[in-house]
């Protein structure tokens, strides 16, 4: 059986919270629930160490997102965070000019 991916909220606690308080911040609710339970799917590997965006579903390369997609901007108090949405779930999680994240142990 494929291992399932983490939650995102295990390896990066601050920024989840930090996420859902953003977001209903901005009147989100909906993204905010469900930012609680986002998954690391893949991080981004376009290698600019300002980077450190990642995928929290699968996306075929290449291809744009088509109908239903937003974009949602965020107001942090350093750097830039934007989601990618389609259809009301968070597909895309963009993290940069921020300092380095430090990923907590995953859990079993």
């Amino acid at each position: 059986m494929e291992q399932e991916c983490p939650l995102v909220r295990d390896l990066f606690p601050d920024l989840v919270a930090e996420l859902i308080t953003l977001l209903e911040d901005e009147g989100a609710r909906e993204l905010a629930i469900c930012a609680w339970d986002l998954r690391l799917v893949d991080e981004c590997h376009c290698g600019d160490d300002f980077c450190q965006s990642f995928r929290t579903a699968a996306h075929p390369q290449g291809q744009p997102y088509g109908a239903g997609h937003r974009c949602v901007p965020l107001l942090p108090s350093r750097g830039m965070l934007c989601l990618d949405v389609v259809d009301g779930r968070i597909m895309y999680v963009e993290v940069l000019d921020r300092p380095p994240m430090h990923r907590h142990s995953e859990r079993p």
